[in-house]
């Protein structure tokens, strides 16, 4: 891993959001009621592993009762199999620091949040979501089913504790590929490190196939807004479509296309320019390609090319695509599209990426 790509993903392990807890008023048994607990929520981490902080601050106020904890924002229960991070982008589009959140004890919404079993719950989580990224980069996930228990609890562990010097040590065992990196790529097509990680490479040495495991949140709103502050709150989870689709491009080298795919389907084909690589914008324009302009080339005098609207559909009643965010940071869309795979994904191997658009005028 090249030095700056490490200090990338430093920054991810070591991204955190700060919380301020409430006990819900309901639940107060105390005079007077409890001050907020401030807390530092890991953003790859999720909700409920905070519970072993929170719940001794509080166990004086509490009634009596078997405990059911879960948390909300502004009324809303938050899912807690979403990292937090993840939730903090999806749900504060202008960022609020410290994030306010009301903890419960009691009252556990079954209709809207599955059951969490603390720990437990949030181990088989990440397992789960481990095999399910190993079987699209390598199409299986037998290195996952392979590994001790003991190295299983380990990678589980360096996860809970955020220790990425652990995490390092131990997912190489999970043999995951990675995905190429554009930059290295170009500059060392030939070499025979280039011909490693997550691309596959026919007989003749040429077609690349590369597959990201992506899950994409999107928040709609109907109204148009100019500031990240005048974006509504959100009410119920209906107002977020969840895809979890994997991403996959072919790449023939020396050639001019880009055959890209979502799973086994070719979706569009992209003229190939040298200098320019699969970005960002391409990879959620495959999976969102009603939020973003039809883009076509076509060739102007002497040659040169230009991008044209496709579509005598207007952008106004296509709907707009209005942020997309990856780890906290909003992410400008041709940035390569394999740096940000290897540099933001989660430590389960899933690029989360959550985007708010404007809905398209029926």
């Amino acid at each position: 891993m090249a030095a700056n790509e490490e200090e990338a993903v430093k920054y991810v392990w070591e991204g955190a959001i700060p919380l301020q807890i409430h006990l819900h008023k309901s639940e107060v048994a105390s005079h007077p009621p409890p001050p907020p607990a401030l807390v530092l929520a890991p953003r790859i981490g999720y909700l409920p592993l905070l519970v072993h902080l929170i719940k001794p601050y509080f166990k004086d106020s509490l009634p009596p009762g078997e405990d059911s904890i879960w948390f909300d924002y502004k009324g809303l229960p938050l899912k807690w199999y979403i990292p937090t991070g993840v939730l903090f982008d999806l749900l504060c589009a202008e960022p609020e620091r410290p994030w306010n959140l009301t903890i419960h004890f009691r009252g556990y919404p079954s209709n809207v949040l599955i059951p969490c079993e603390g720990e437990d719950s949030i181990k088989w989580n990440f397992v789960n979501s481990l095999k399910e990224a190993a079987y699209i980069i390598n199409g299986n996930c037998k290195n996952v089913m392979n590994m001790s228990q003991s190295d299983q609890e380990d990678l589980w562990t360096s996860v809970m504790n955020g220790d990425l010097d652990a995490y390092t040590r131990l997912s190489p065992k999970i043999k995951m590929e990675n995905i190429e990196d554009e930059f290295s790529r170009k500059a060392s097509v030939s070499s025979p490190q280039s011909r490693q990680g997550g691309t596959e490479i026919d007989v003749a040495g040429q077609v690349k196939t590369a597959r990201v495991p992506v899950r994409l949140y999107v928040r709609s709103v109907s109204k148009d807004f100019e500031n990240l502050e005048d974006v509504p709150e959100m009410d119920t989870w209906d107002e977020i479509s969840y895809l979890n689709r994997p991403v996959e491009f072919l790449r023939k080298e020396g050639s001019n296309f880009i055959i890209l795919k979502m799973r086994c389907t070719v979706l569009m084909i992209f003229t190939w320019l040298y200098g320019k690589c699969f970005t960002l914008r391409d990879a959620i324009e495959s999976l969102l390609p009603e939020y973003i302009r039809d883009r076509a080339q076509t060739s102007g005098e002497e040659g040169e090319q230009r991008t044209t609207d496709a579509s005598d559909v207007s952008q106004e009643t296509r709907g707009e695509l209005k942020l997309v965010r990856i780890q906290g940071i909003e992410m400008k869309l041709e940035i390569p599209f394999s740096w940000v795979v290897n540099n933001l994904m989660n430590p389960e191997f899933y690029l989360h990426v959550s985007v708010l658009v404007k809905e398209p005028q029926r």
